[in-house]
């Protein structure tokens, strides 16, 4: 048998902890043999034992807005609330050619740290138009070979009574935009605007992903208005929301009950550790809430859930490497989970659980399935969350993305 590659003794993340190394061959792109020992013929690569596990995916991003923190302003009282405000105050600056490089950067960055699928959130606003969209659109193409990027398509500063608002998601998704969203806080008809992207979500067959149930004041929830509409359309599986922070403000057995609902009608959380931890508690002087939901919760009762990075040095978040591992374990520290139970729970978040938000179908360590690996110095999933593992090397569809060499130590 004849393989473009084989990829020897190698250990798979999904398997056991005392199973053997295997030899993974791959073919036009996929996952072709997964097995000791494989008598095959092409050009191999010794792991020497090395952990192997799919891709990682980044489920909720904005590559529009990332790396803008030297364009605005540094607010000096921490207790103000205006990151939205400032991020509007430079879209009209933003040119095809800024997104594009900028995006570019950060993909980059995202690629050395074994991302190899991303669904990204693409602002539509009138004092932006189409250019985020556009200008991700050709970044999508360029790097084809490398990842897979996904636009979700939605308006962040208001829907409802803005001239143009609705015309720009629309012509977006008239050019194939293969998700629409909502940011839902900032509307003057949240209601509205949840039964609005829901109308076009059926008229042009695509998923659904809204910006949802952040801040504080739990006693306004609107997961029930999306569960009820998913329900009764049939979009089961194919509606997700980032945030839910408001849920980290509940106690346990409310956050149980929300677990099952989600999980019911199959609409997936995206949690967004860093920027939710950032911008939480603004309103408190002391004893400030740190506004990160526990997944690993709503998971034990049925959901669906992710974890993402969300922003990337911009008035939201202005942090930031593209290591979603880091993230990772940052939302770990945070709910104060740990273990390799819990953290592997963590590691199933950012990659078979996002796949799942995503609908990957050719994703996993399968046969059959795309050839998206990432190889790691590790002993599991749940042991590169604990110690924010750094990936060694990765491939896109059996083709080699990076390689990272490992540090030596000089001694006298």
């Amino acid at each position: 048998m004849a393989l473009d590659l084989i990829l020897r003794n190698a250990r798979l993340s999904t398997a056991d902890a005392n199973q053997v190394p295997v030899d993974i061959g791959i073919e036009n792109g996929k996952i072709a043999a997964l097995k000791p020992s494989l008598e095959a013929d092409g050009p191999e690569q010794d792991i020497g034992g090395k952990l192997v596990s799919p891709g990682l995916i980044e489920s909720h991003f904005h590559l529009d807005k990332a790396l803008i923190n030297d364009r605005v302003e540094i607010q000096p009282d921490r207790m103000i609330r205006d990151h939205m405000e400032r991020t509007a105050s430079i879209k009209h600056t933003f040119t095809p050619e800024d997104i594009y490089a900028r995006s570019k950067t950060t993909i980059e960055q995202c690629l050395q740290h074994g991302v190899t699928h991303m669904r990204t959130q693409i602002e539509v606003d009138p004092n932006v138009g189409l250019l985020g969209f556009e200008a991700i659109e050709q970044l999508r193409k360029d790097f084809a070979w490398a990842i897979d990027i996904e636009s979700c398509v939605f308006l962040q500063e208001g829907w409802t009574g803005v001239p143009g608002a609705d015309e720009n998601l629309v012509r977006c998704l008239d050019q194939g935009a293969p998700v629409v969203g909502g940011g839902i806080r900032y509307d003057t008809d949240g209601d509205g605007q949840i039964r609005r992207v829901f109308e076009l979500a059926r008229e042009y067959d695509v998923d659904v992903d809204f910006h949802l149930d952040g801040g504080y004041q739990a006693d306004e929830l609107d997961y029930p208005l999306v569960c009820e509409i998913t329900d009764k359309i049939g979009w089961q599986n194919r509606v997700a929301f980032g945030h839910g922070s408001k849920y980290s403000c509940l106690p346990v057995r409310q956050q149980a009950a929300i677990g099952k609902r989600l999980g019911a009608s199959g609409v997936s959380l995206a949690v967004l550790p860093a920027t939710d931890l950032f911008n939480a508690g603004r309103h408190m002087e002391h004893t400030v809430m740190r506004g990160v939901t526990d997944a690993n919760t709503l998971i034990e009762n049925g959901a669906n859930c992710t974890i993402s990075s969300n922003n990337v040095l911009n008035p939201f978040t202005p942090f930031g490497d593209c290591s979603l591992v880091r993230i990772t374990n940052l939302y770990a520290n945070v709910v104060q989970r740990y273990g390799p139970k819990d953290l592997g729970v963590c590691f199933e978040m950012i990659t078979d659980r996002a796949a799942k938000l995503m609908r990957l179908n050719e994703y996993g360590l399968e046969i059959g399935k795309a050839a998206d690996l990432v190889v790691w110095d590790a002993s599991s999933g749940a042991d590169i969350i604990a110690k924010i593992a750094l990936p060694l090397c990765s491939f896109k569809r059996g083709q080699q993305i990076f390689a990272r060499e490992a540090p030596k130590l000089f001694k006298p």
